[in-house]
């Protein structure tokens, strides 16, 4: 892991929690709420230098991911981007990561904390294949922005957030792209050799945009209701709890490690947990950590994972409950000085059944039970 950014060092900057999943960077520069605002109207952009960058090179890189990971990645085009996960043979996620192939080198990012881990695990992975794995963390440096678009030939590597669009071969449990409210959040991020952020930084800034912390990206992120590999999972997490099918698997591709799962639980089963968003009663101005147990009916249902006050939504955060618990109650959280109100905005749906999911099949002989 890199040390923290050089960016820190400016005036204003406070830095985030040193034992968070964002410690390296700011938490924000003085004023959130104006970030959070120059964010949304596109004019911000925010240092994710703590970000994990691994690159692989080699003829066989593309079909050897492909073949161990979660998303179809034979037929990805030069700058193009999407995401994969990494399961368990149980089909849990193990790791997650954005990607972009630049014609010689496919990139992937995520967490700083996982990067170790990702780039060990692929190396175990190798076997005979002609690829070479780096984690290129100290090498390279990420910046967020929000621009919808792809990097051009002329621009650092560049990966384009696909959420929420669901990508051929997905599949969705919430509501259609045009109606996701991640619809409204434009994000990619930038690559930079680690050296030059300071420059890039100065670049944008001379352009007119203005430098933001984690406090904004991460509001934003939540209302948007885009999972995260260092919040949203934990061990035993699968896709389907988070909506995550619409942009990170492709469910007709071939075998990989947890598949069985993942078409097992589309097909016939139901998540057993739910994401949902829970607009928190800010009148008391109690906020919850990440972990705080979510109750609905007087009975623990799940916890928060993301906590984040919004400039216009106020507290808002992202919670992870079981599917069971009723989806048109509010719920409630647990803080350091009472309970908190929360209403619950669905993300998935409690029924669990994503929009494509088969029909179930009629009995096969007379007198089968249909039940």
């Amino acid at each position: 892991m890199p040390g923290p950014s050089p960016i820190l060092a400016r005036h204003g900057a406070v830095a985030a929690s040193a034992a968070g999943i964002d410690a390296g960077v700011a938490w924000h520069y003085g004023d959130p709420t104006a970030e959070q605002r120059a964010l949304e109207r596109h004019g911000a952009f925010v240092d994710l230098s703590h970000y994990g960058v691994v690159t692989v090179t080699g003829p066989d890189r593309l079909t050897w991911l492909n073949s161990i990971t979660s998303q179809d990645l034979t037929t990805l085009g030069v700058r193009e981007s999407t995401e994969t996960l990494v399961l368990s043979p149980h089909g849990h996620i193990e790791h997650a990561a954005g990607v972009v192939d630049d014609g010689e080198t496919t990139w992937l990012l995520t967490e700083g904390s996982h990067a170790g881990d990702l780039a060990a695990w692929l190396t175990k992975m190798k076997f005979m294949m002609a690829v070479v794995i780096t984690d290129a963390t100290e090498q390279w440096a990420v910046i967020g922005e929000p621009v919808d678009a792809e990097g051009t030939d002329d621009e650092p590597i560049t990966w384009r957030d696909p959420w929420p669009r669901t990508l051929p071969g997905g599949t969705r449990y919430g509501l259609p792209d045009d109606e996701h409210p991640g619809s409204e959040r434009p994000w990619r991020l930038v690559v930079v050799p680690r050296p030059s952020l300071p420059d890039a930084v100065a670049a944008r800034e001379a352009a007119g945009w203005r430098l933001a912390g984690t406090w904004a990206s991460e509001a934003l992120r939540i209302a948007a209701w885009r999972p995260r590999l260092a919040t949203e999972v934990d061990h035993k997490t699968i896709p389907h709890e988070l909506d995550w099918l619409r942009t990170a698997v492709h469910l007709h591709k071939g075998c990989y490690r947890g598949q069985e799962t993942v078409a097992r639980v589309h097909n016939m089963g139901r998540p057993p947990r739910r994401l949902v968003m829970a607009h928190l009663d800010g009148s008391g101005h109690l906020t919850p950590e990440v972990g705080a147990e979510v109750s609905a009916q007087e009975r623990v249902v799940g916890k928060v994972t993301s906590v984040a006050r919004h400039h216009e939504l106020g507290p808002i955060a992202l919670a992870v409950i079981k599917r069971s618990a009723p989806t048109d109650v509010d719920l409630l959280v647990a803080c350091d000085g009472g309970d908190v109100a929360a209403g619950q905005e669905v993300v998935v749906p409690g029924e669990g059944v994503s929009v494509d999911r088969p029909a179930p099949r009629g009995p096969v002989a007379r007198g089968l039970n249909p039940r």
